[in-house]
């Protein structure tokens, strides 16, 4: 019998309501009037809390623009977690990524148009894909067999990450909805097929 996960309170509930507020509100004005030209002080009033009330949810702007990857990292572990027998880390996050791509939300929409005009912010994101490394280093690791000494897990992870990060950068000076969620997903898979077949060797070394 599946036992179904406790409804959160009155006030985790307000709590949560409150953070979407915040990270809605300055996203959409992020997008509107550029990251760096958005104060605080802006979301505040257009969020109708106080600028201290951002700041014990956020420690920064930037927090706020990144906010859904703590949730992206514990999905997508859980994903690896629960993978079926037979199924790859390289298949797993495959269609992780699809189901991101064919339902995005509002809040990665808005963010990939935020990006697109701002290096030091994608930077940063480059920066905060180390945890997404770890899983995947982690989950590799399960599938080769292999031991903590064992080099090639991370291999295979790092350009995974480098991979991702070169087609986000491919053409910056393309609109950052230019393509369609299916001619995305159609990259990816060449991305993955191309690392199957790397992962492949590797195995055989």
């Amino acid at each position: 019998m599946e036992i179904s996960s406790p409804r959160p309170g009155l006030r985790e509930r307000k709590r949560q309501k409150t953070r979407d507020t915040i990270s809605k509100v300055a996203l959409e004005l992020f997008t509107e009037r550029g990251y760096e030209q958005t104060t605080i002080a802006e979301i505040a009033d257009a969020a109708e809390v106080s600028p201290r009330t951002i700041f014990a949810y956020f420690p920064s702007k930037e927090d706020i623009v990144f906010c859904d990857l703590p949730d992206t990292e514990e999905r997508l572990a859980q994903a690896l977690r629960e993978r079926p027998d037979g199924a790859t880390a390289l298949d797993t996050l495959r269609e992780f990524i699809a189901a991101s791509l064919l339902n995005p939300d509002l809040n990665h929409l808005l963010r990939k148009r935020i990006l697109a005009s701002n290096e030091s912010l994608k930077r940063a994101e480059r920066a905060r894909f180390a945890p997404f490394e770890q899983l995947m280093t982690e989950a590799i690791a399960e599938d080769l067999r292999a031991g903590p000494d064992d080099i090639r897990p991370q291999i295979v992870a790092a350009a995974l990450v480098a991979a991702f990060s070169s087609m986000q950068d491919h053409d910056p000076s393309a609109p950052p909805d230019s393509y369609s969620p299916e001619h995305a997903l159609a990259v990816i898979d060449d991305v993955m097929g191309f690392l199957r077949g790397g992962l492949e060797a590797l195995k055989h070394d």
